[in-house]
């Protein structure tokens, strides 16, 4: 049988992974320096936990785990006979793989409310599984950075996050733009359009316009029973780039008001000028999860195509749905694999990301091998990665070696060097030569 993997999951060598450390690093250094604390929940939560959180597409992309054993004995046997998969999963699968990491942190936090600090602000860096169809920057399984905050109404929090996409961003090198709304706004604009029952059909559809344009969007409204006449004043208020020119519009609607105070709030926080991003509002930025209930978040790159690589927002209710009212939450997240497909077309890994082995030690016979490994012990004692070549093979063979691993010195150990104390350290680089003294070796390599 030939080996193979679940498509939208990929593996990663050396190279990869040390470039997607050096991503992570960056990242939660960031989150950090901002004052939140890491967290980890398990792969698997129950289906109850997950399901009814992410809307209706969100349901049938969510992977279900078979219970243990004889998953059939306790089929439900009228739903195995009508081949009714929906009805029968809930009698075989009590187990899901998690979807995203922002409904699992609610539970963590309605099950540990007597042990937090509030306001409680975490960070997470875990994989999640989603049932896409695989394509370029669309995986089905992929790592999520999330970072939330807990059990404060404050807009601070908003800007704060914004300027931890702002910091992460720059330090990584790439180019975005964070756009941001807010879903009462977007509910402000079901209710100027006289159809607020249709307002989670209305933001579905709107979450796809940079994918199917105006046209299709117009054409989803309408599948999903909005009137033609409401779709034409939806289109209107979309064409709006200024929030406070809204406000006419929103007459009737103090929802859709409370969401440009809201964002006016946000901006006596934060600064657009002082970015080094570019920060903007985006009327037509809908987020498709049904739990966002504020402002909300989305960042693109700059210079490539690819779909957003991170996105967030306030949600007021989700915890309440595990039954600790009252609490309130906002979060961002950053799509580590696409950023990681981001990085690696712009070419933005530095090298110092791939410099884990500093100093490869060859040696030509057994004397001169075991002398090395002397000093191999010597030179990881002071903190510098090091390996010896395991045999004493032939030159080109281990130089060979030193070239695959890119290793930047190799230190060269024959009799003569080990004569005299020394070794011959060469510069994989530019190729120069030195002999240096055994126990002047770490004071080179530190400079």
């Amino acid at each position: 049988m030939k080996p193979s993997i679940p498509k939208g999951t990929r593996d990663f060598g050396p190279e990869q992974v040390s470039k997607r450390n050096y991503m992570f690093g960056i990242i939660r250094e960031v989150f950090i320096r901002y004052g939140y604390q890491p967290i980890e929940t398990p792969t698997m939560e129950l289906l109850s936990t997950l399901t009814g959180k992410y809307g209706e597409e969100g349901d049938r992309l969510l992977f279900k785990v078979l219970n243990n054993g004889d998953f059939l004995s306790k089929a439900d046997e009228e739903a195995l006979q009508n081949r009714d998969s929906r009805k029968l999963t809930a009698s075989i699968a009590e187990k899901g793989l998690r979807y995203d990491l922002t409904v699992p942190f609610a539970r963590y936090v309605v099950m540990h409310q007597n042990e937090l600090s509030f306001p409680f602000k975490r960070y997470q860096i875990q994989p999640v599984w989603r049932g896409d169809r695989p394509q370029r920057g669309r995986y089905q399984e992929f790592y999520q950075c999330d970072v939330d905050v807990v059990g404060s109404n404050s807009l601070m929090y908003e800007a704060e996050l914004v300027q931890i996409y702002d910091e992460a961003f720059r330090r990584l090198g790439i180019d975005v733009v964070i756009k941001f709304n807010n879903r009462k706004v977007l509910f402000g604009i079901a209710e100027a359009a006289g159809i607020p029952e249709h307002f989670m059909a209305m933001t579905m559809a709107i979450d796809k316009l940079d994918k199917v344009g105006i046209e299709g969007v117009r054409k989803e409204m309408l599948e999903r029973s909005i009137p033609e006449t409401a779709t034409e004043k939806i289109e209107e208020i979309l064409s709006v780039s200024n929030p406070l020119d809204l406000k006419p519009l929103f007459a009737d609607s103090p929802t859709g008001l409370k969401g440009i105070e809201e964002i006016e709030a946000f901006f006596q926080y934060f600064d657009p000028a002082k970015a080094a991003n570019e920060v903007r509002f985006d009327i037509t930025l809908a987020r498709g999860l049904t739990y966002y209930t504020g402002c909300i978040f989305e960042v693109q790159a700059k210079g490539v195509q690819m779909g957003s690589i991170g996105g967030g927002g306030r949600y007021d209710n989700l915890t309440g749905i595990f039954g600790l009212e009252g609490v309130s939450g906002v979060g961002v997240s950053f799509g580590a694999d696409r950023i990681y497909d981001v990085m690696e077309e712009l070419n933005l890994f530095p090298a110092e990301a791939l410099d884990s082995l500093r100093l490869l030690f060859i040696a030509f016979d057994e004397a001169t091998h075991r002398y090395a490994f002397q000093l191999l012990g010597q030179v990881r004692a002071a903190g510098i990665n090091a390996e010896l070549y395991p045999e004493p093979a032939k030159m080109k063979k281990q130089m060979k070696y030193a070239n695959d691993r890119r290793v930047p010195f190799v230190a060269i150990i024959g009799s003569e060097e080990m004569a005299a104390g020394e070794v011959t350290l060469k510069n994989m680089e530019t190729g120069e030569q030195v002999r240096v003294g055994a126990e002047n070796l770490i004071e080179q390599m530190k400079k």
